[in-house]
Order: C-alpha cells, then structure tokens, then sequence
C-alpha cells in the first residue's frame, strides 16, 4: 500500500482519517423480540435493568456498549441461540479486530453476510479491513456494497474517496467526497474540504 498512497500524498498534505468501524447499534426493524436471559449478570457485577422484551443480541450490545469483557460470550449466545446471527457476528468481529486477532475478524464479517448478503454494517467493516491491509480493490467492492444497500450512509463516500483518491482515480474519488458532503451535517462535511480542494487542483494540472 506504500506506493499508492505516495501518489495521494503528492497532493494531499495530510492524509485524513477513514471512518471507522460500524456496530449494529440496534434490531433490525421487523424482527421480534424474545425474552432477555439476566444469567449473564453474576451477583459481583453490576446488575442492568433490562425490559423483559430484551432478547440475547440486545444484552450483548448493552454489554458491548459499556465496553463489558462479557459481550464475546453474549455475542456467541446470541449465534447459537439463532438471535439477529448476522449482527452478532459482525459485532463479534468489531470485538476481534480490536483486539488484533484480523483473521477472525474477517471470519466473523464473512460469517454475517452468510446469513445476510446485504448486511451493510459487515460490508463496510470488511472495507476496512481490507484497506487496513493494502487491498484497496477489496476495500472498494465492499464500499461501494454497502454504499448501493445504504445509499444515503455519508461515511461510506468518504471512505470511497478515499480508496479511490490513494488508487489516483481522482474523478471517482471527486465525485465520492461531493456525495459524502451533500449527504453529511455541515460541521461534518469539513471533514473533506482540504481533500476535496486538492483534489481539484490536481485534476485541472492534468488538464
């Protein structure tokens, strides 16, 4: 990935940041709630009230939130109980990227869109992955999935612009940063200003 991004920082004095990873915050609509099971919540731990509706995901994302070491094992609960899988997967691999382990990360988002091909969360963190790891075409295919499940998700434009931007396709980079902007708050679309303003600058020297 070294030489590549040589060519973007010939025209960009600081390299921005790429959005980051996507957890699934919430049940997907549509998808029924079961019971929640509370044996998670040992008496030395802090108890949570939880709504009788909550099912097994929920309590591992409440855990998950509150950055619990327990919300890998609820997450696998969840897996075997068969409660949101695909989400708890690419929650899961949220978790193992964290903690360094890449290759299960990449198994647990590759085992989420087994179960949903159009999981936009997993496609997106496998983006990332890839581009964590040099692959800018992967990284581009699975940005560019997610953009068509979630076509008004601004983050995945900017990320886009920039695969595209570091692979010197400036015009497809252009037009992702314009989309990103139009899409995001105004305090936000600052964010790609500088990229954007070279970008344009280099594109009229090849003119």
């Amino acid at each position: 990935m070294s030489s590549n991004v040589g060519k973007i920082l010939d025209f960009i004095p600081k390299q921005p940041d790429k959005f980051g990873f996507e957890r699934v915050k919430k049940r997907k609509k549509g998808q029924p709630a079961v019971r929640g099971q509370l044996n998670l919540f040992t008496p030395a731990a802090q108890v949570l009230k939880l709504p009788s509706t909550v099912g097994p995901f929920e309590e591992a994302l409440l855990l998950d939130e509150r950055e619990d070491s327990r919300a890998e094992e609820a997450y696998r609960r969840a897996i075997e109980e068969g409660d949101d899988v695909a989400d708890a997967y690419c929650n899961l691999g949220i978790i193992m990227s964290k903690r360094g382990m890449t290759a299960k990360a990449f198994d647990c988002f590759t085992k989420s869109l087994e179960h949903n091909a159009r999981h936009f969360e997993s496609h997106f963190n496998l983006g990332n992955l890839y581009f964590e790891a040099g692959d800018l075409r992967l990284a581009r295919v699975h940005y560019e999935l997610a953009a068509e499940i979630e076509p008004d998700h601004a983050g995945v434009y900017f990320n886009l612009g920039l695969v595209a931007a570091i692979t010197n396709d400036l015009t497809a980079a252009l037009d992702s940063l314009k989309k990103y902007k139009s899409l995001a708050s105004t305090d936000e679309g600052k964010k790609a200003d500088d990229l954007l303003e070279n970008l344009q600058r280099s594109l009229r020297a090849q003119r």
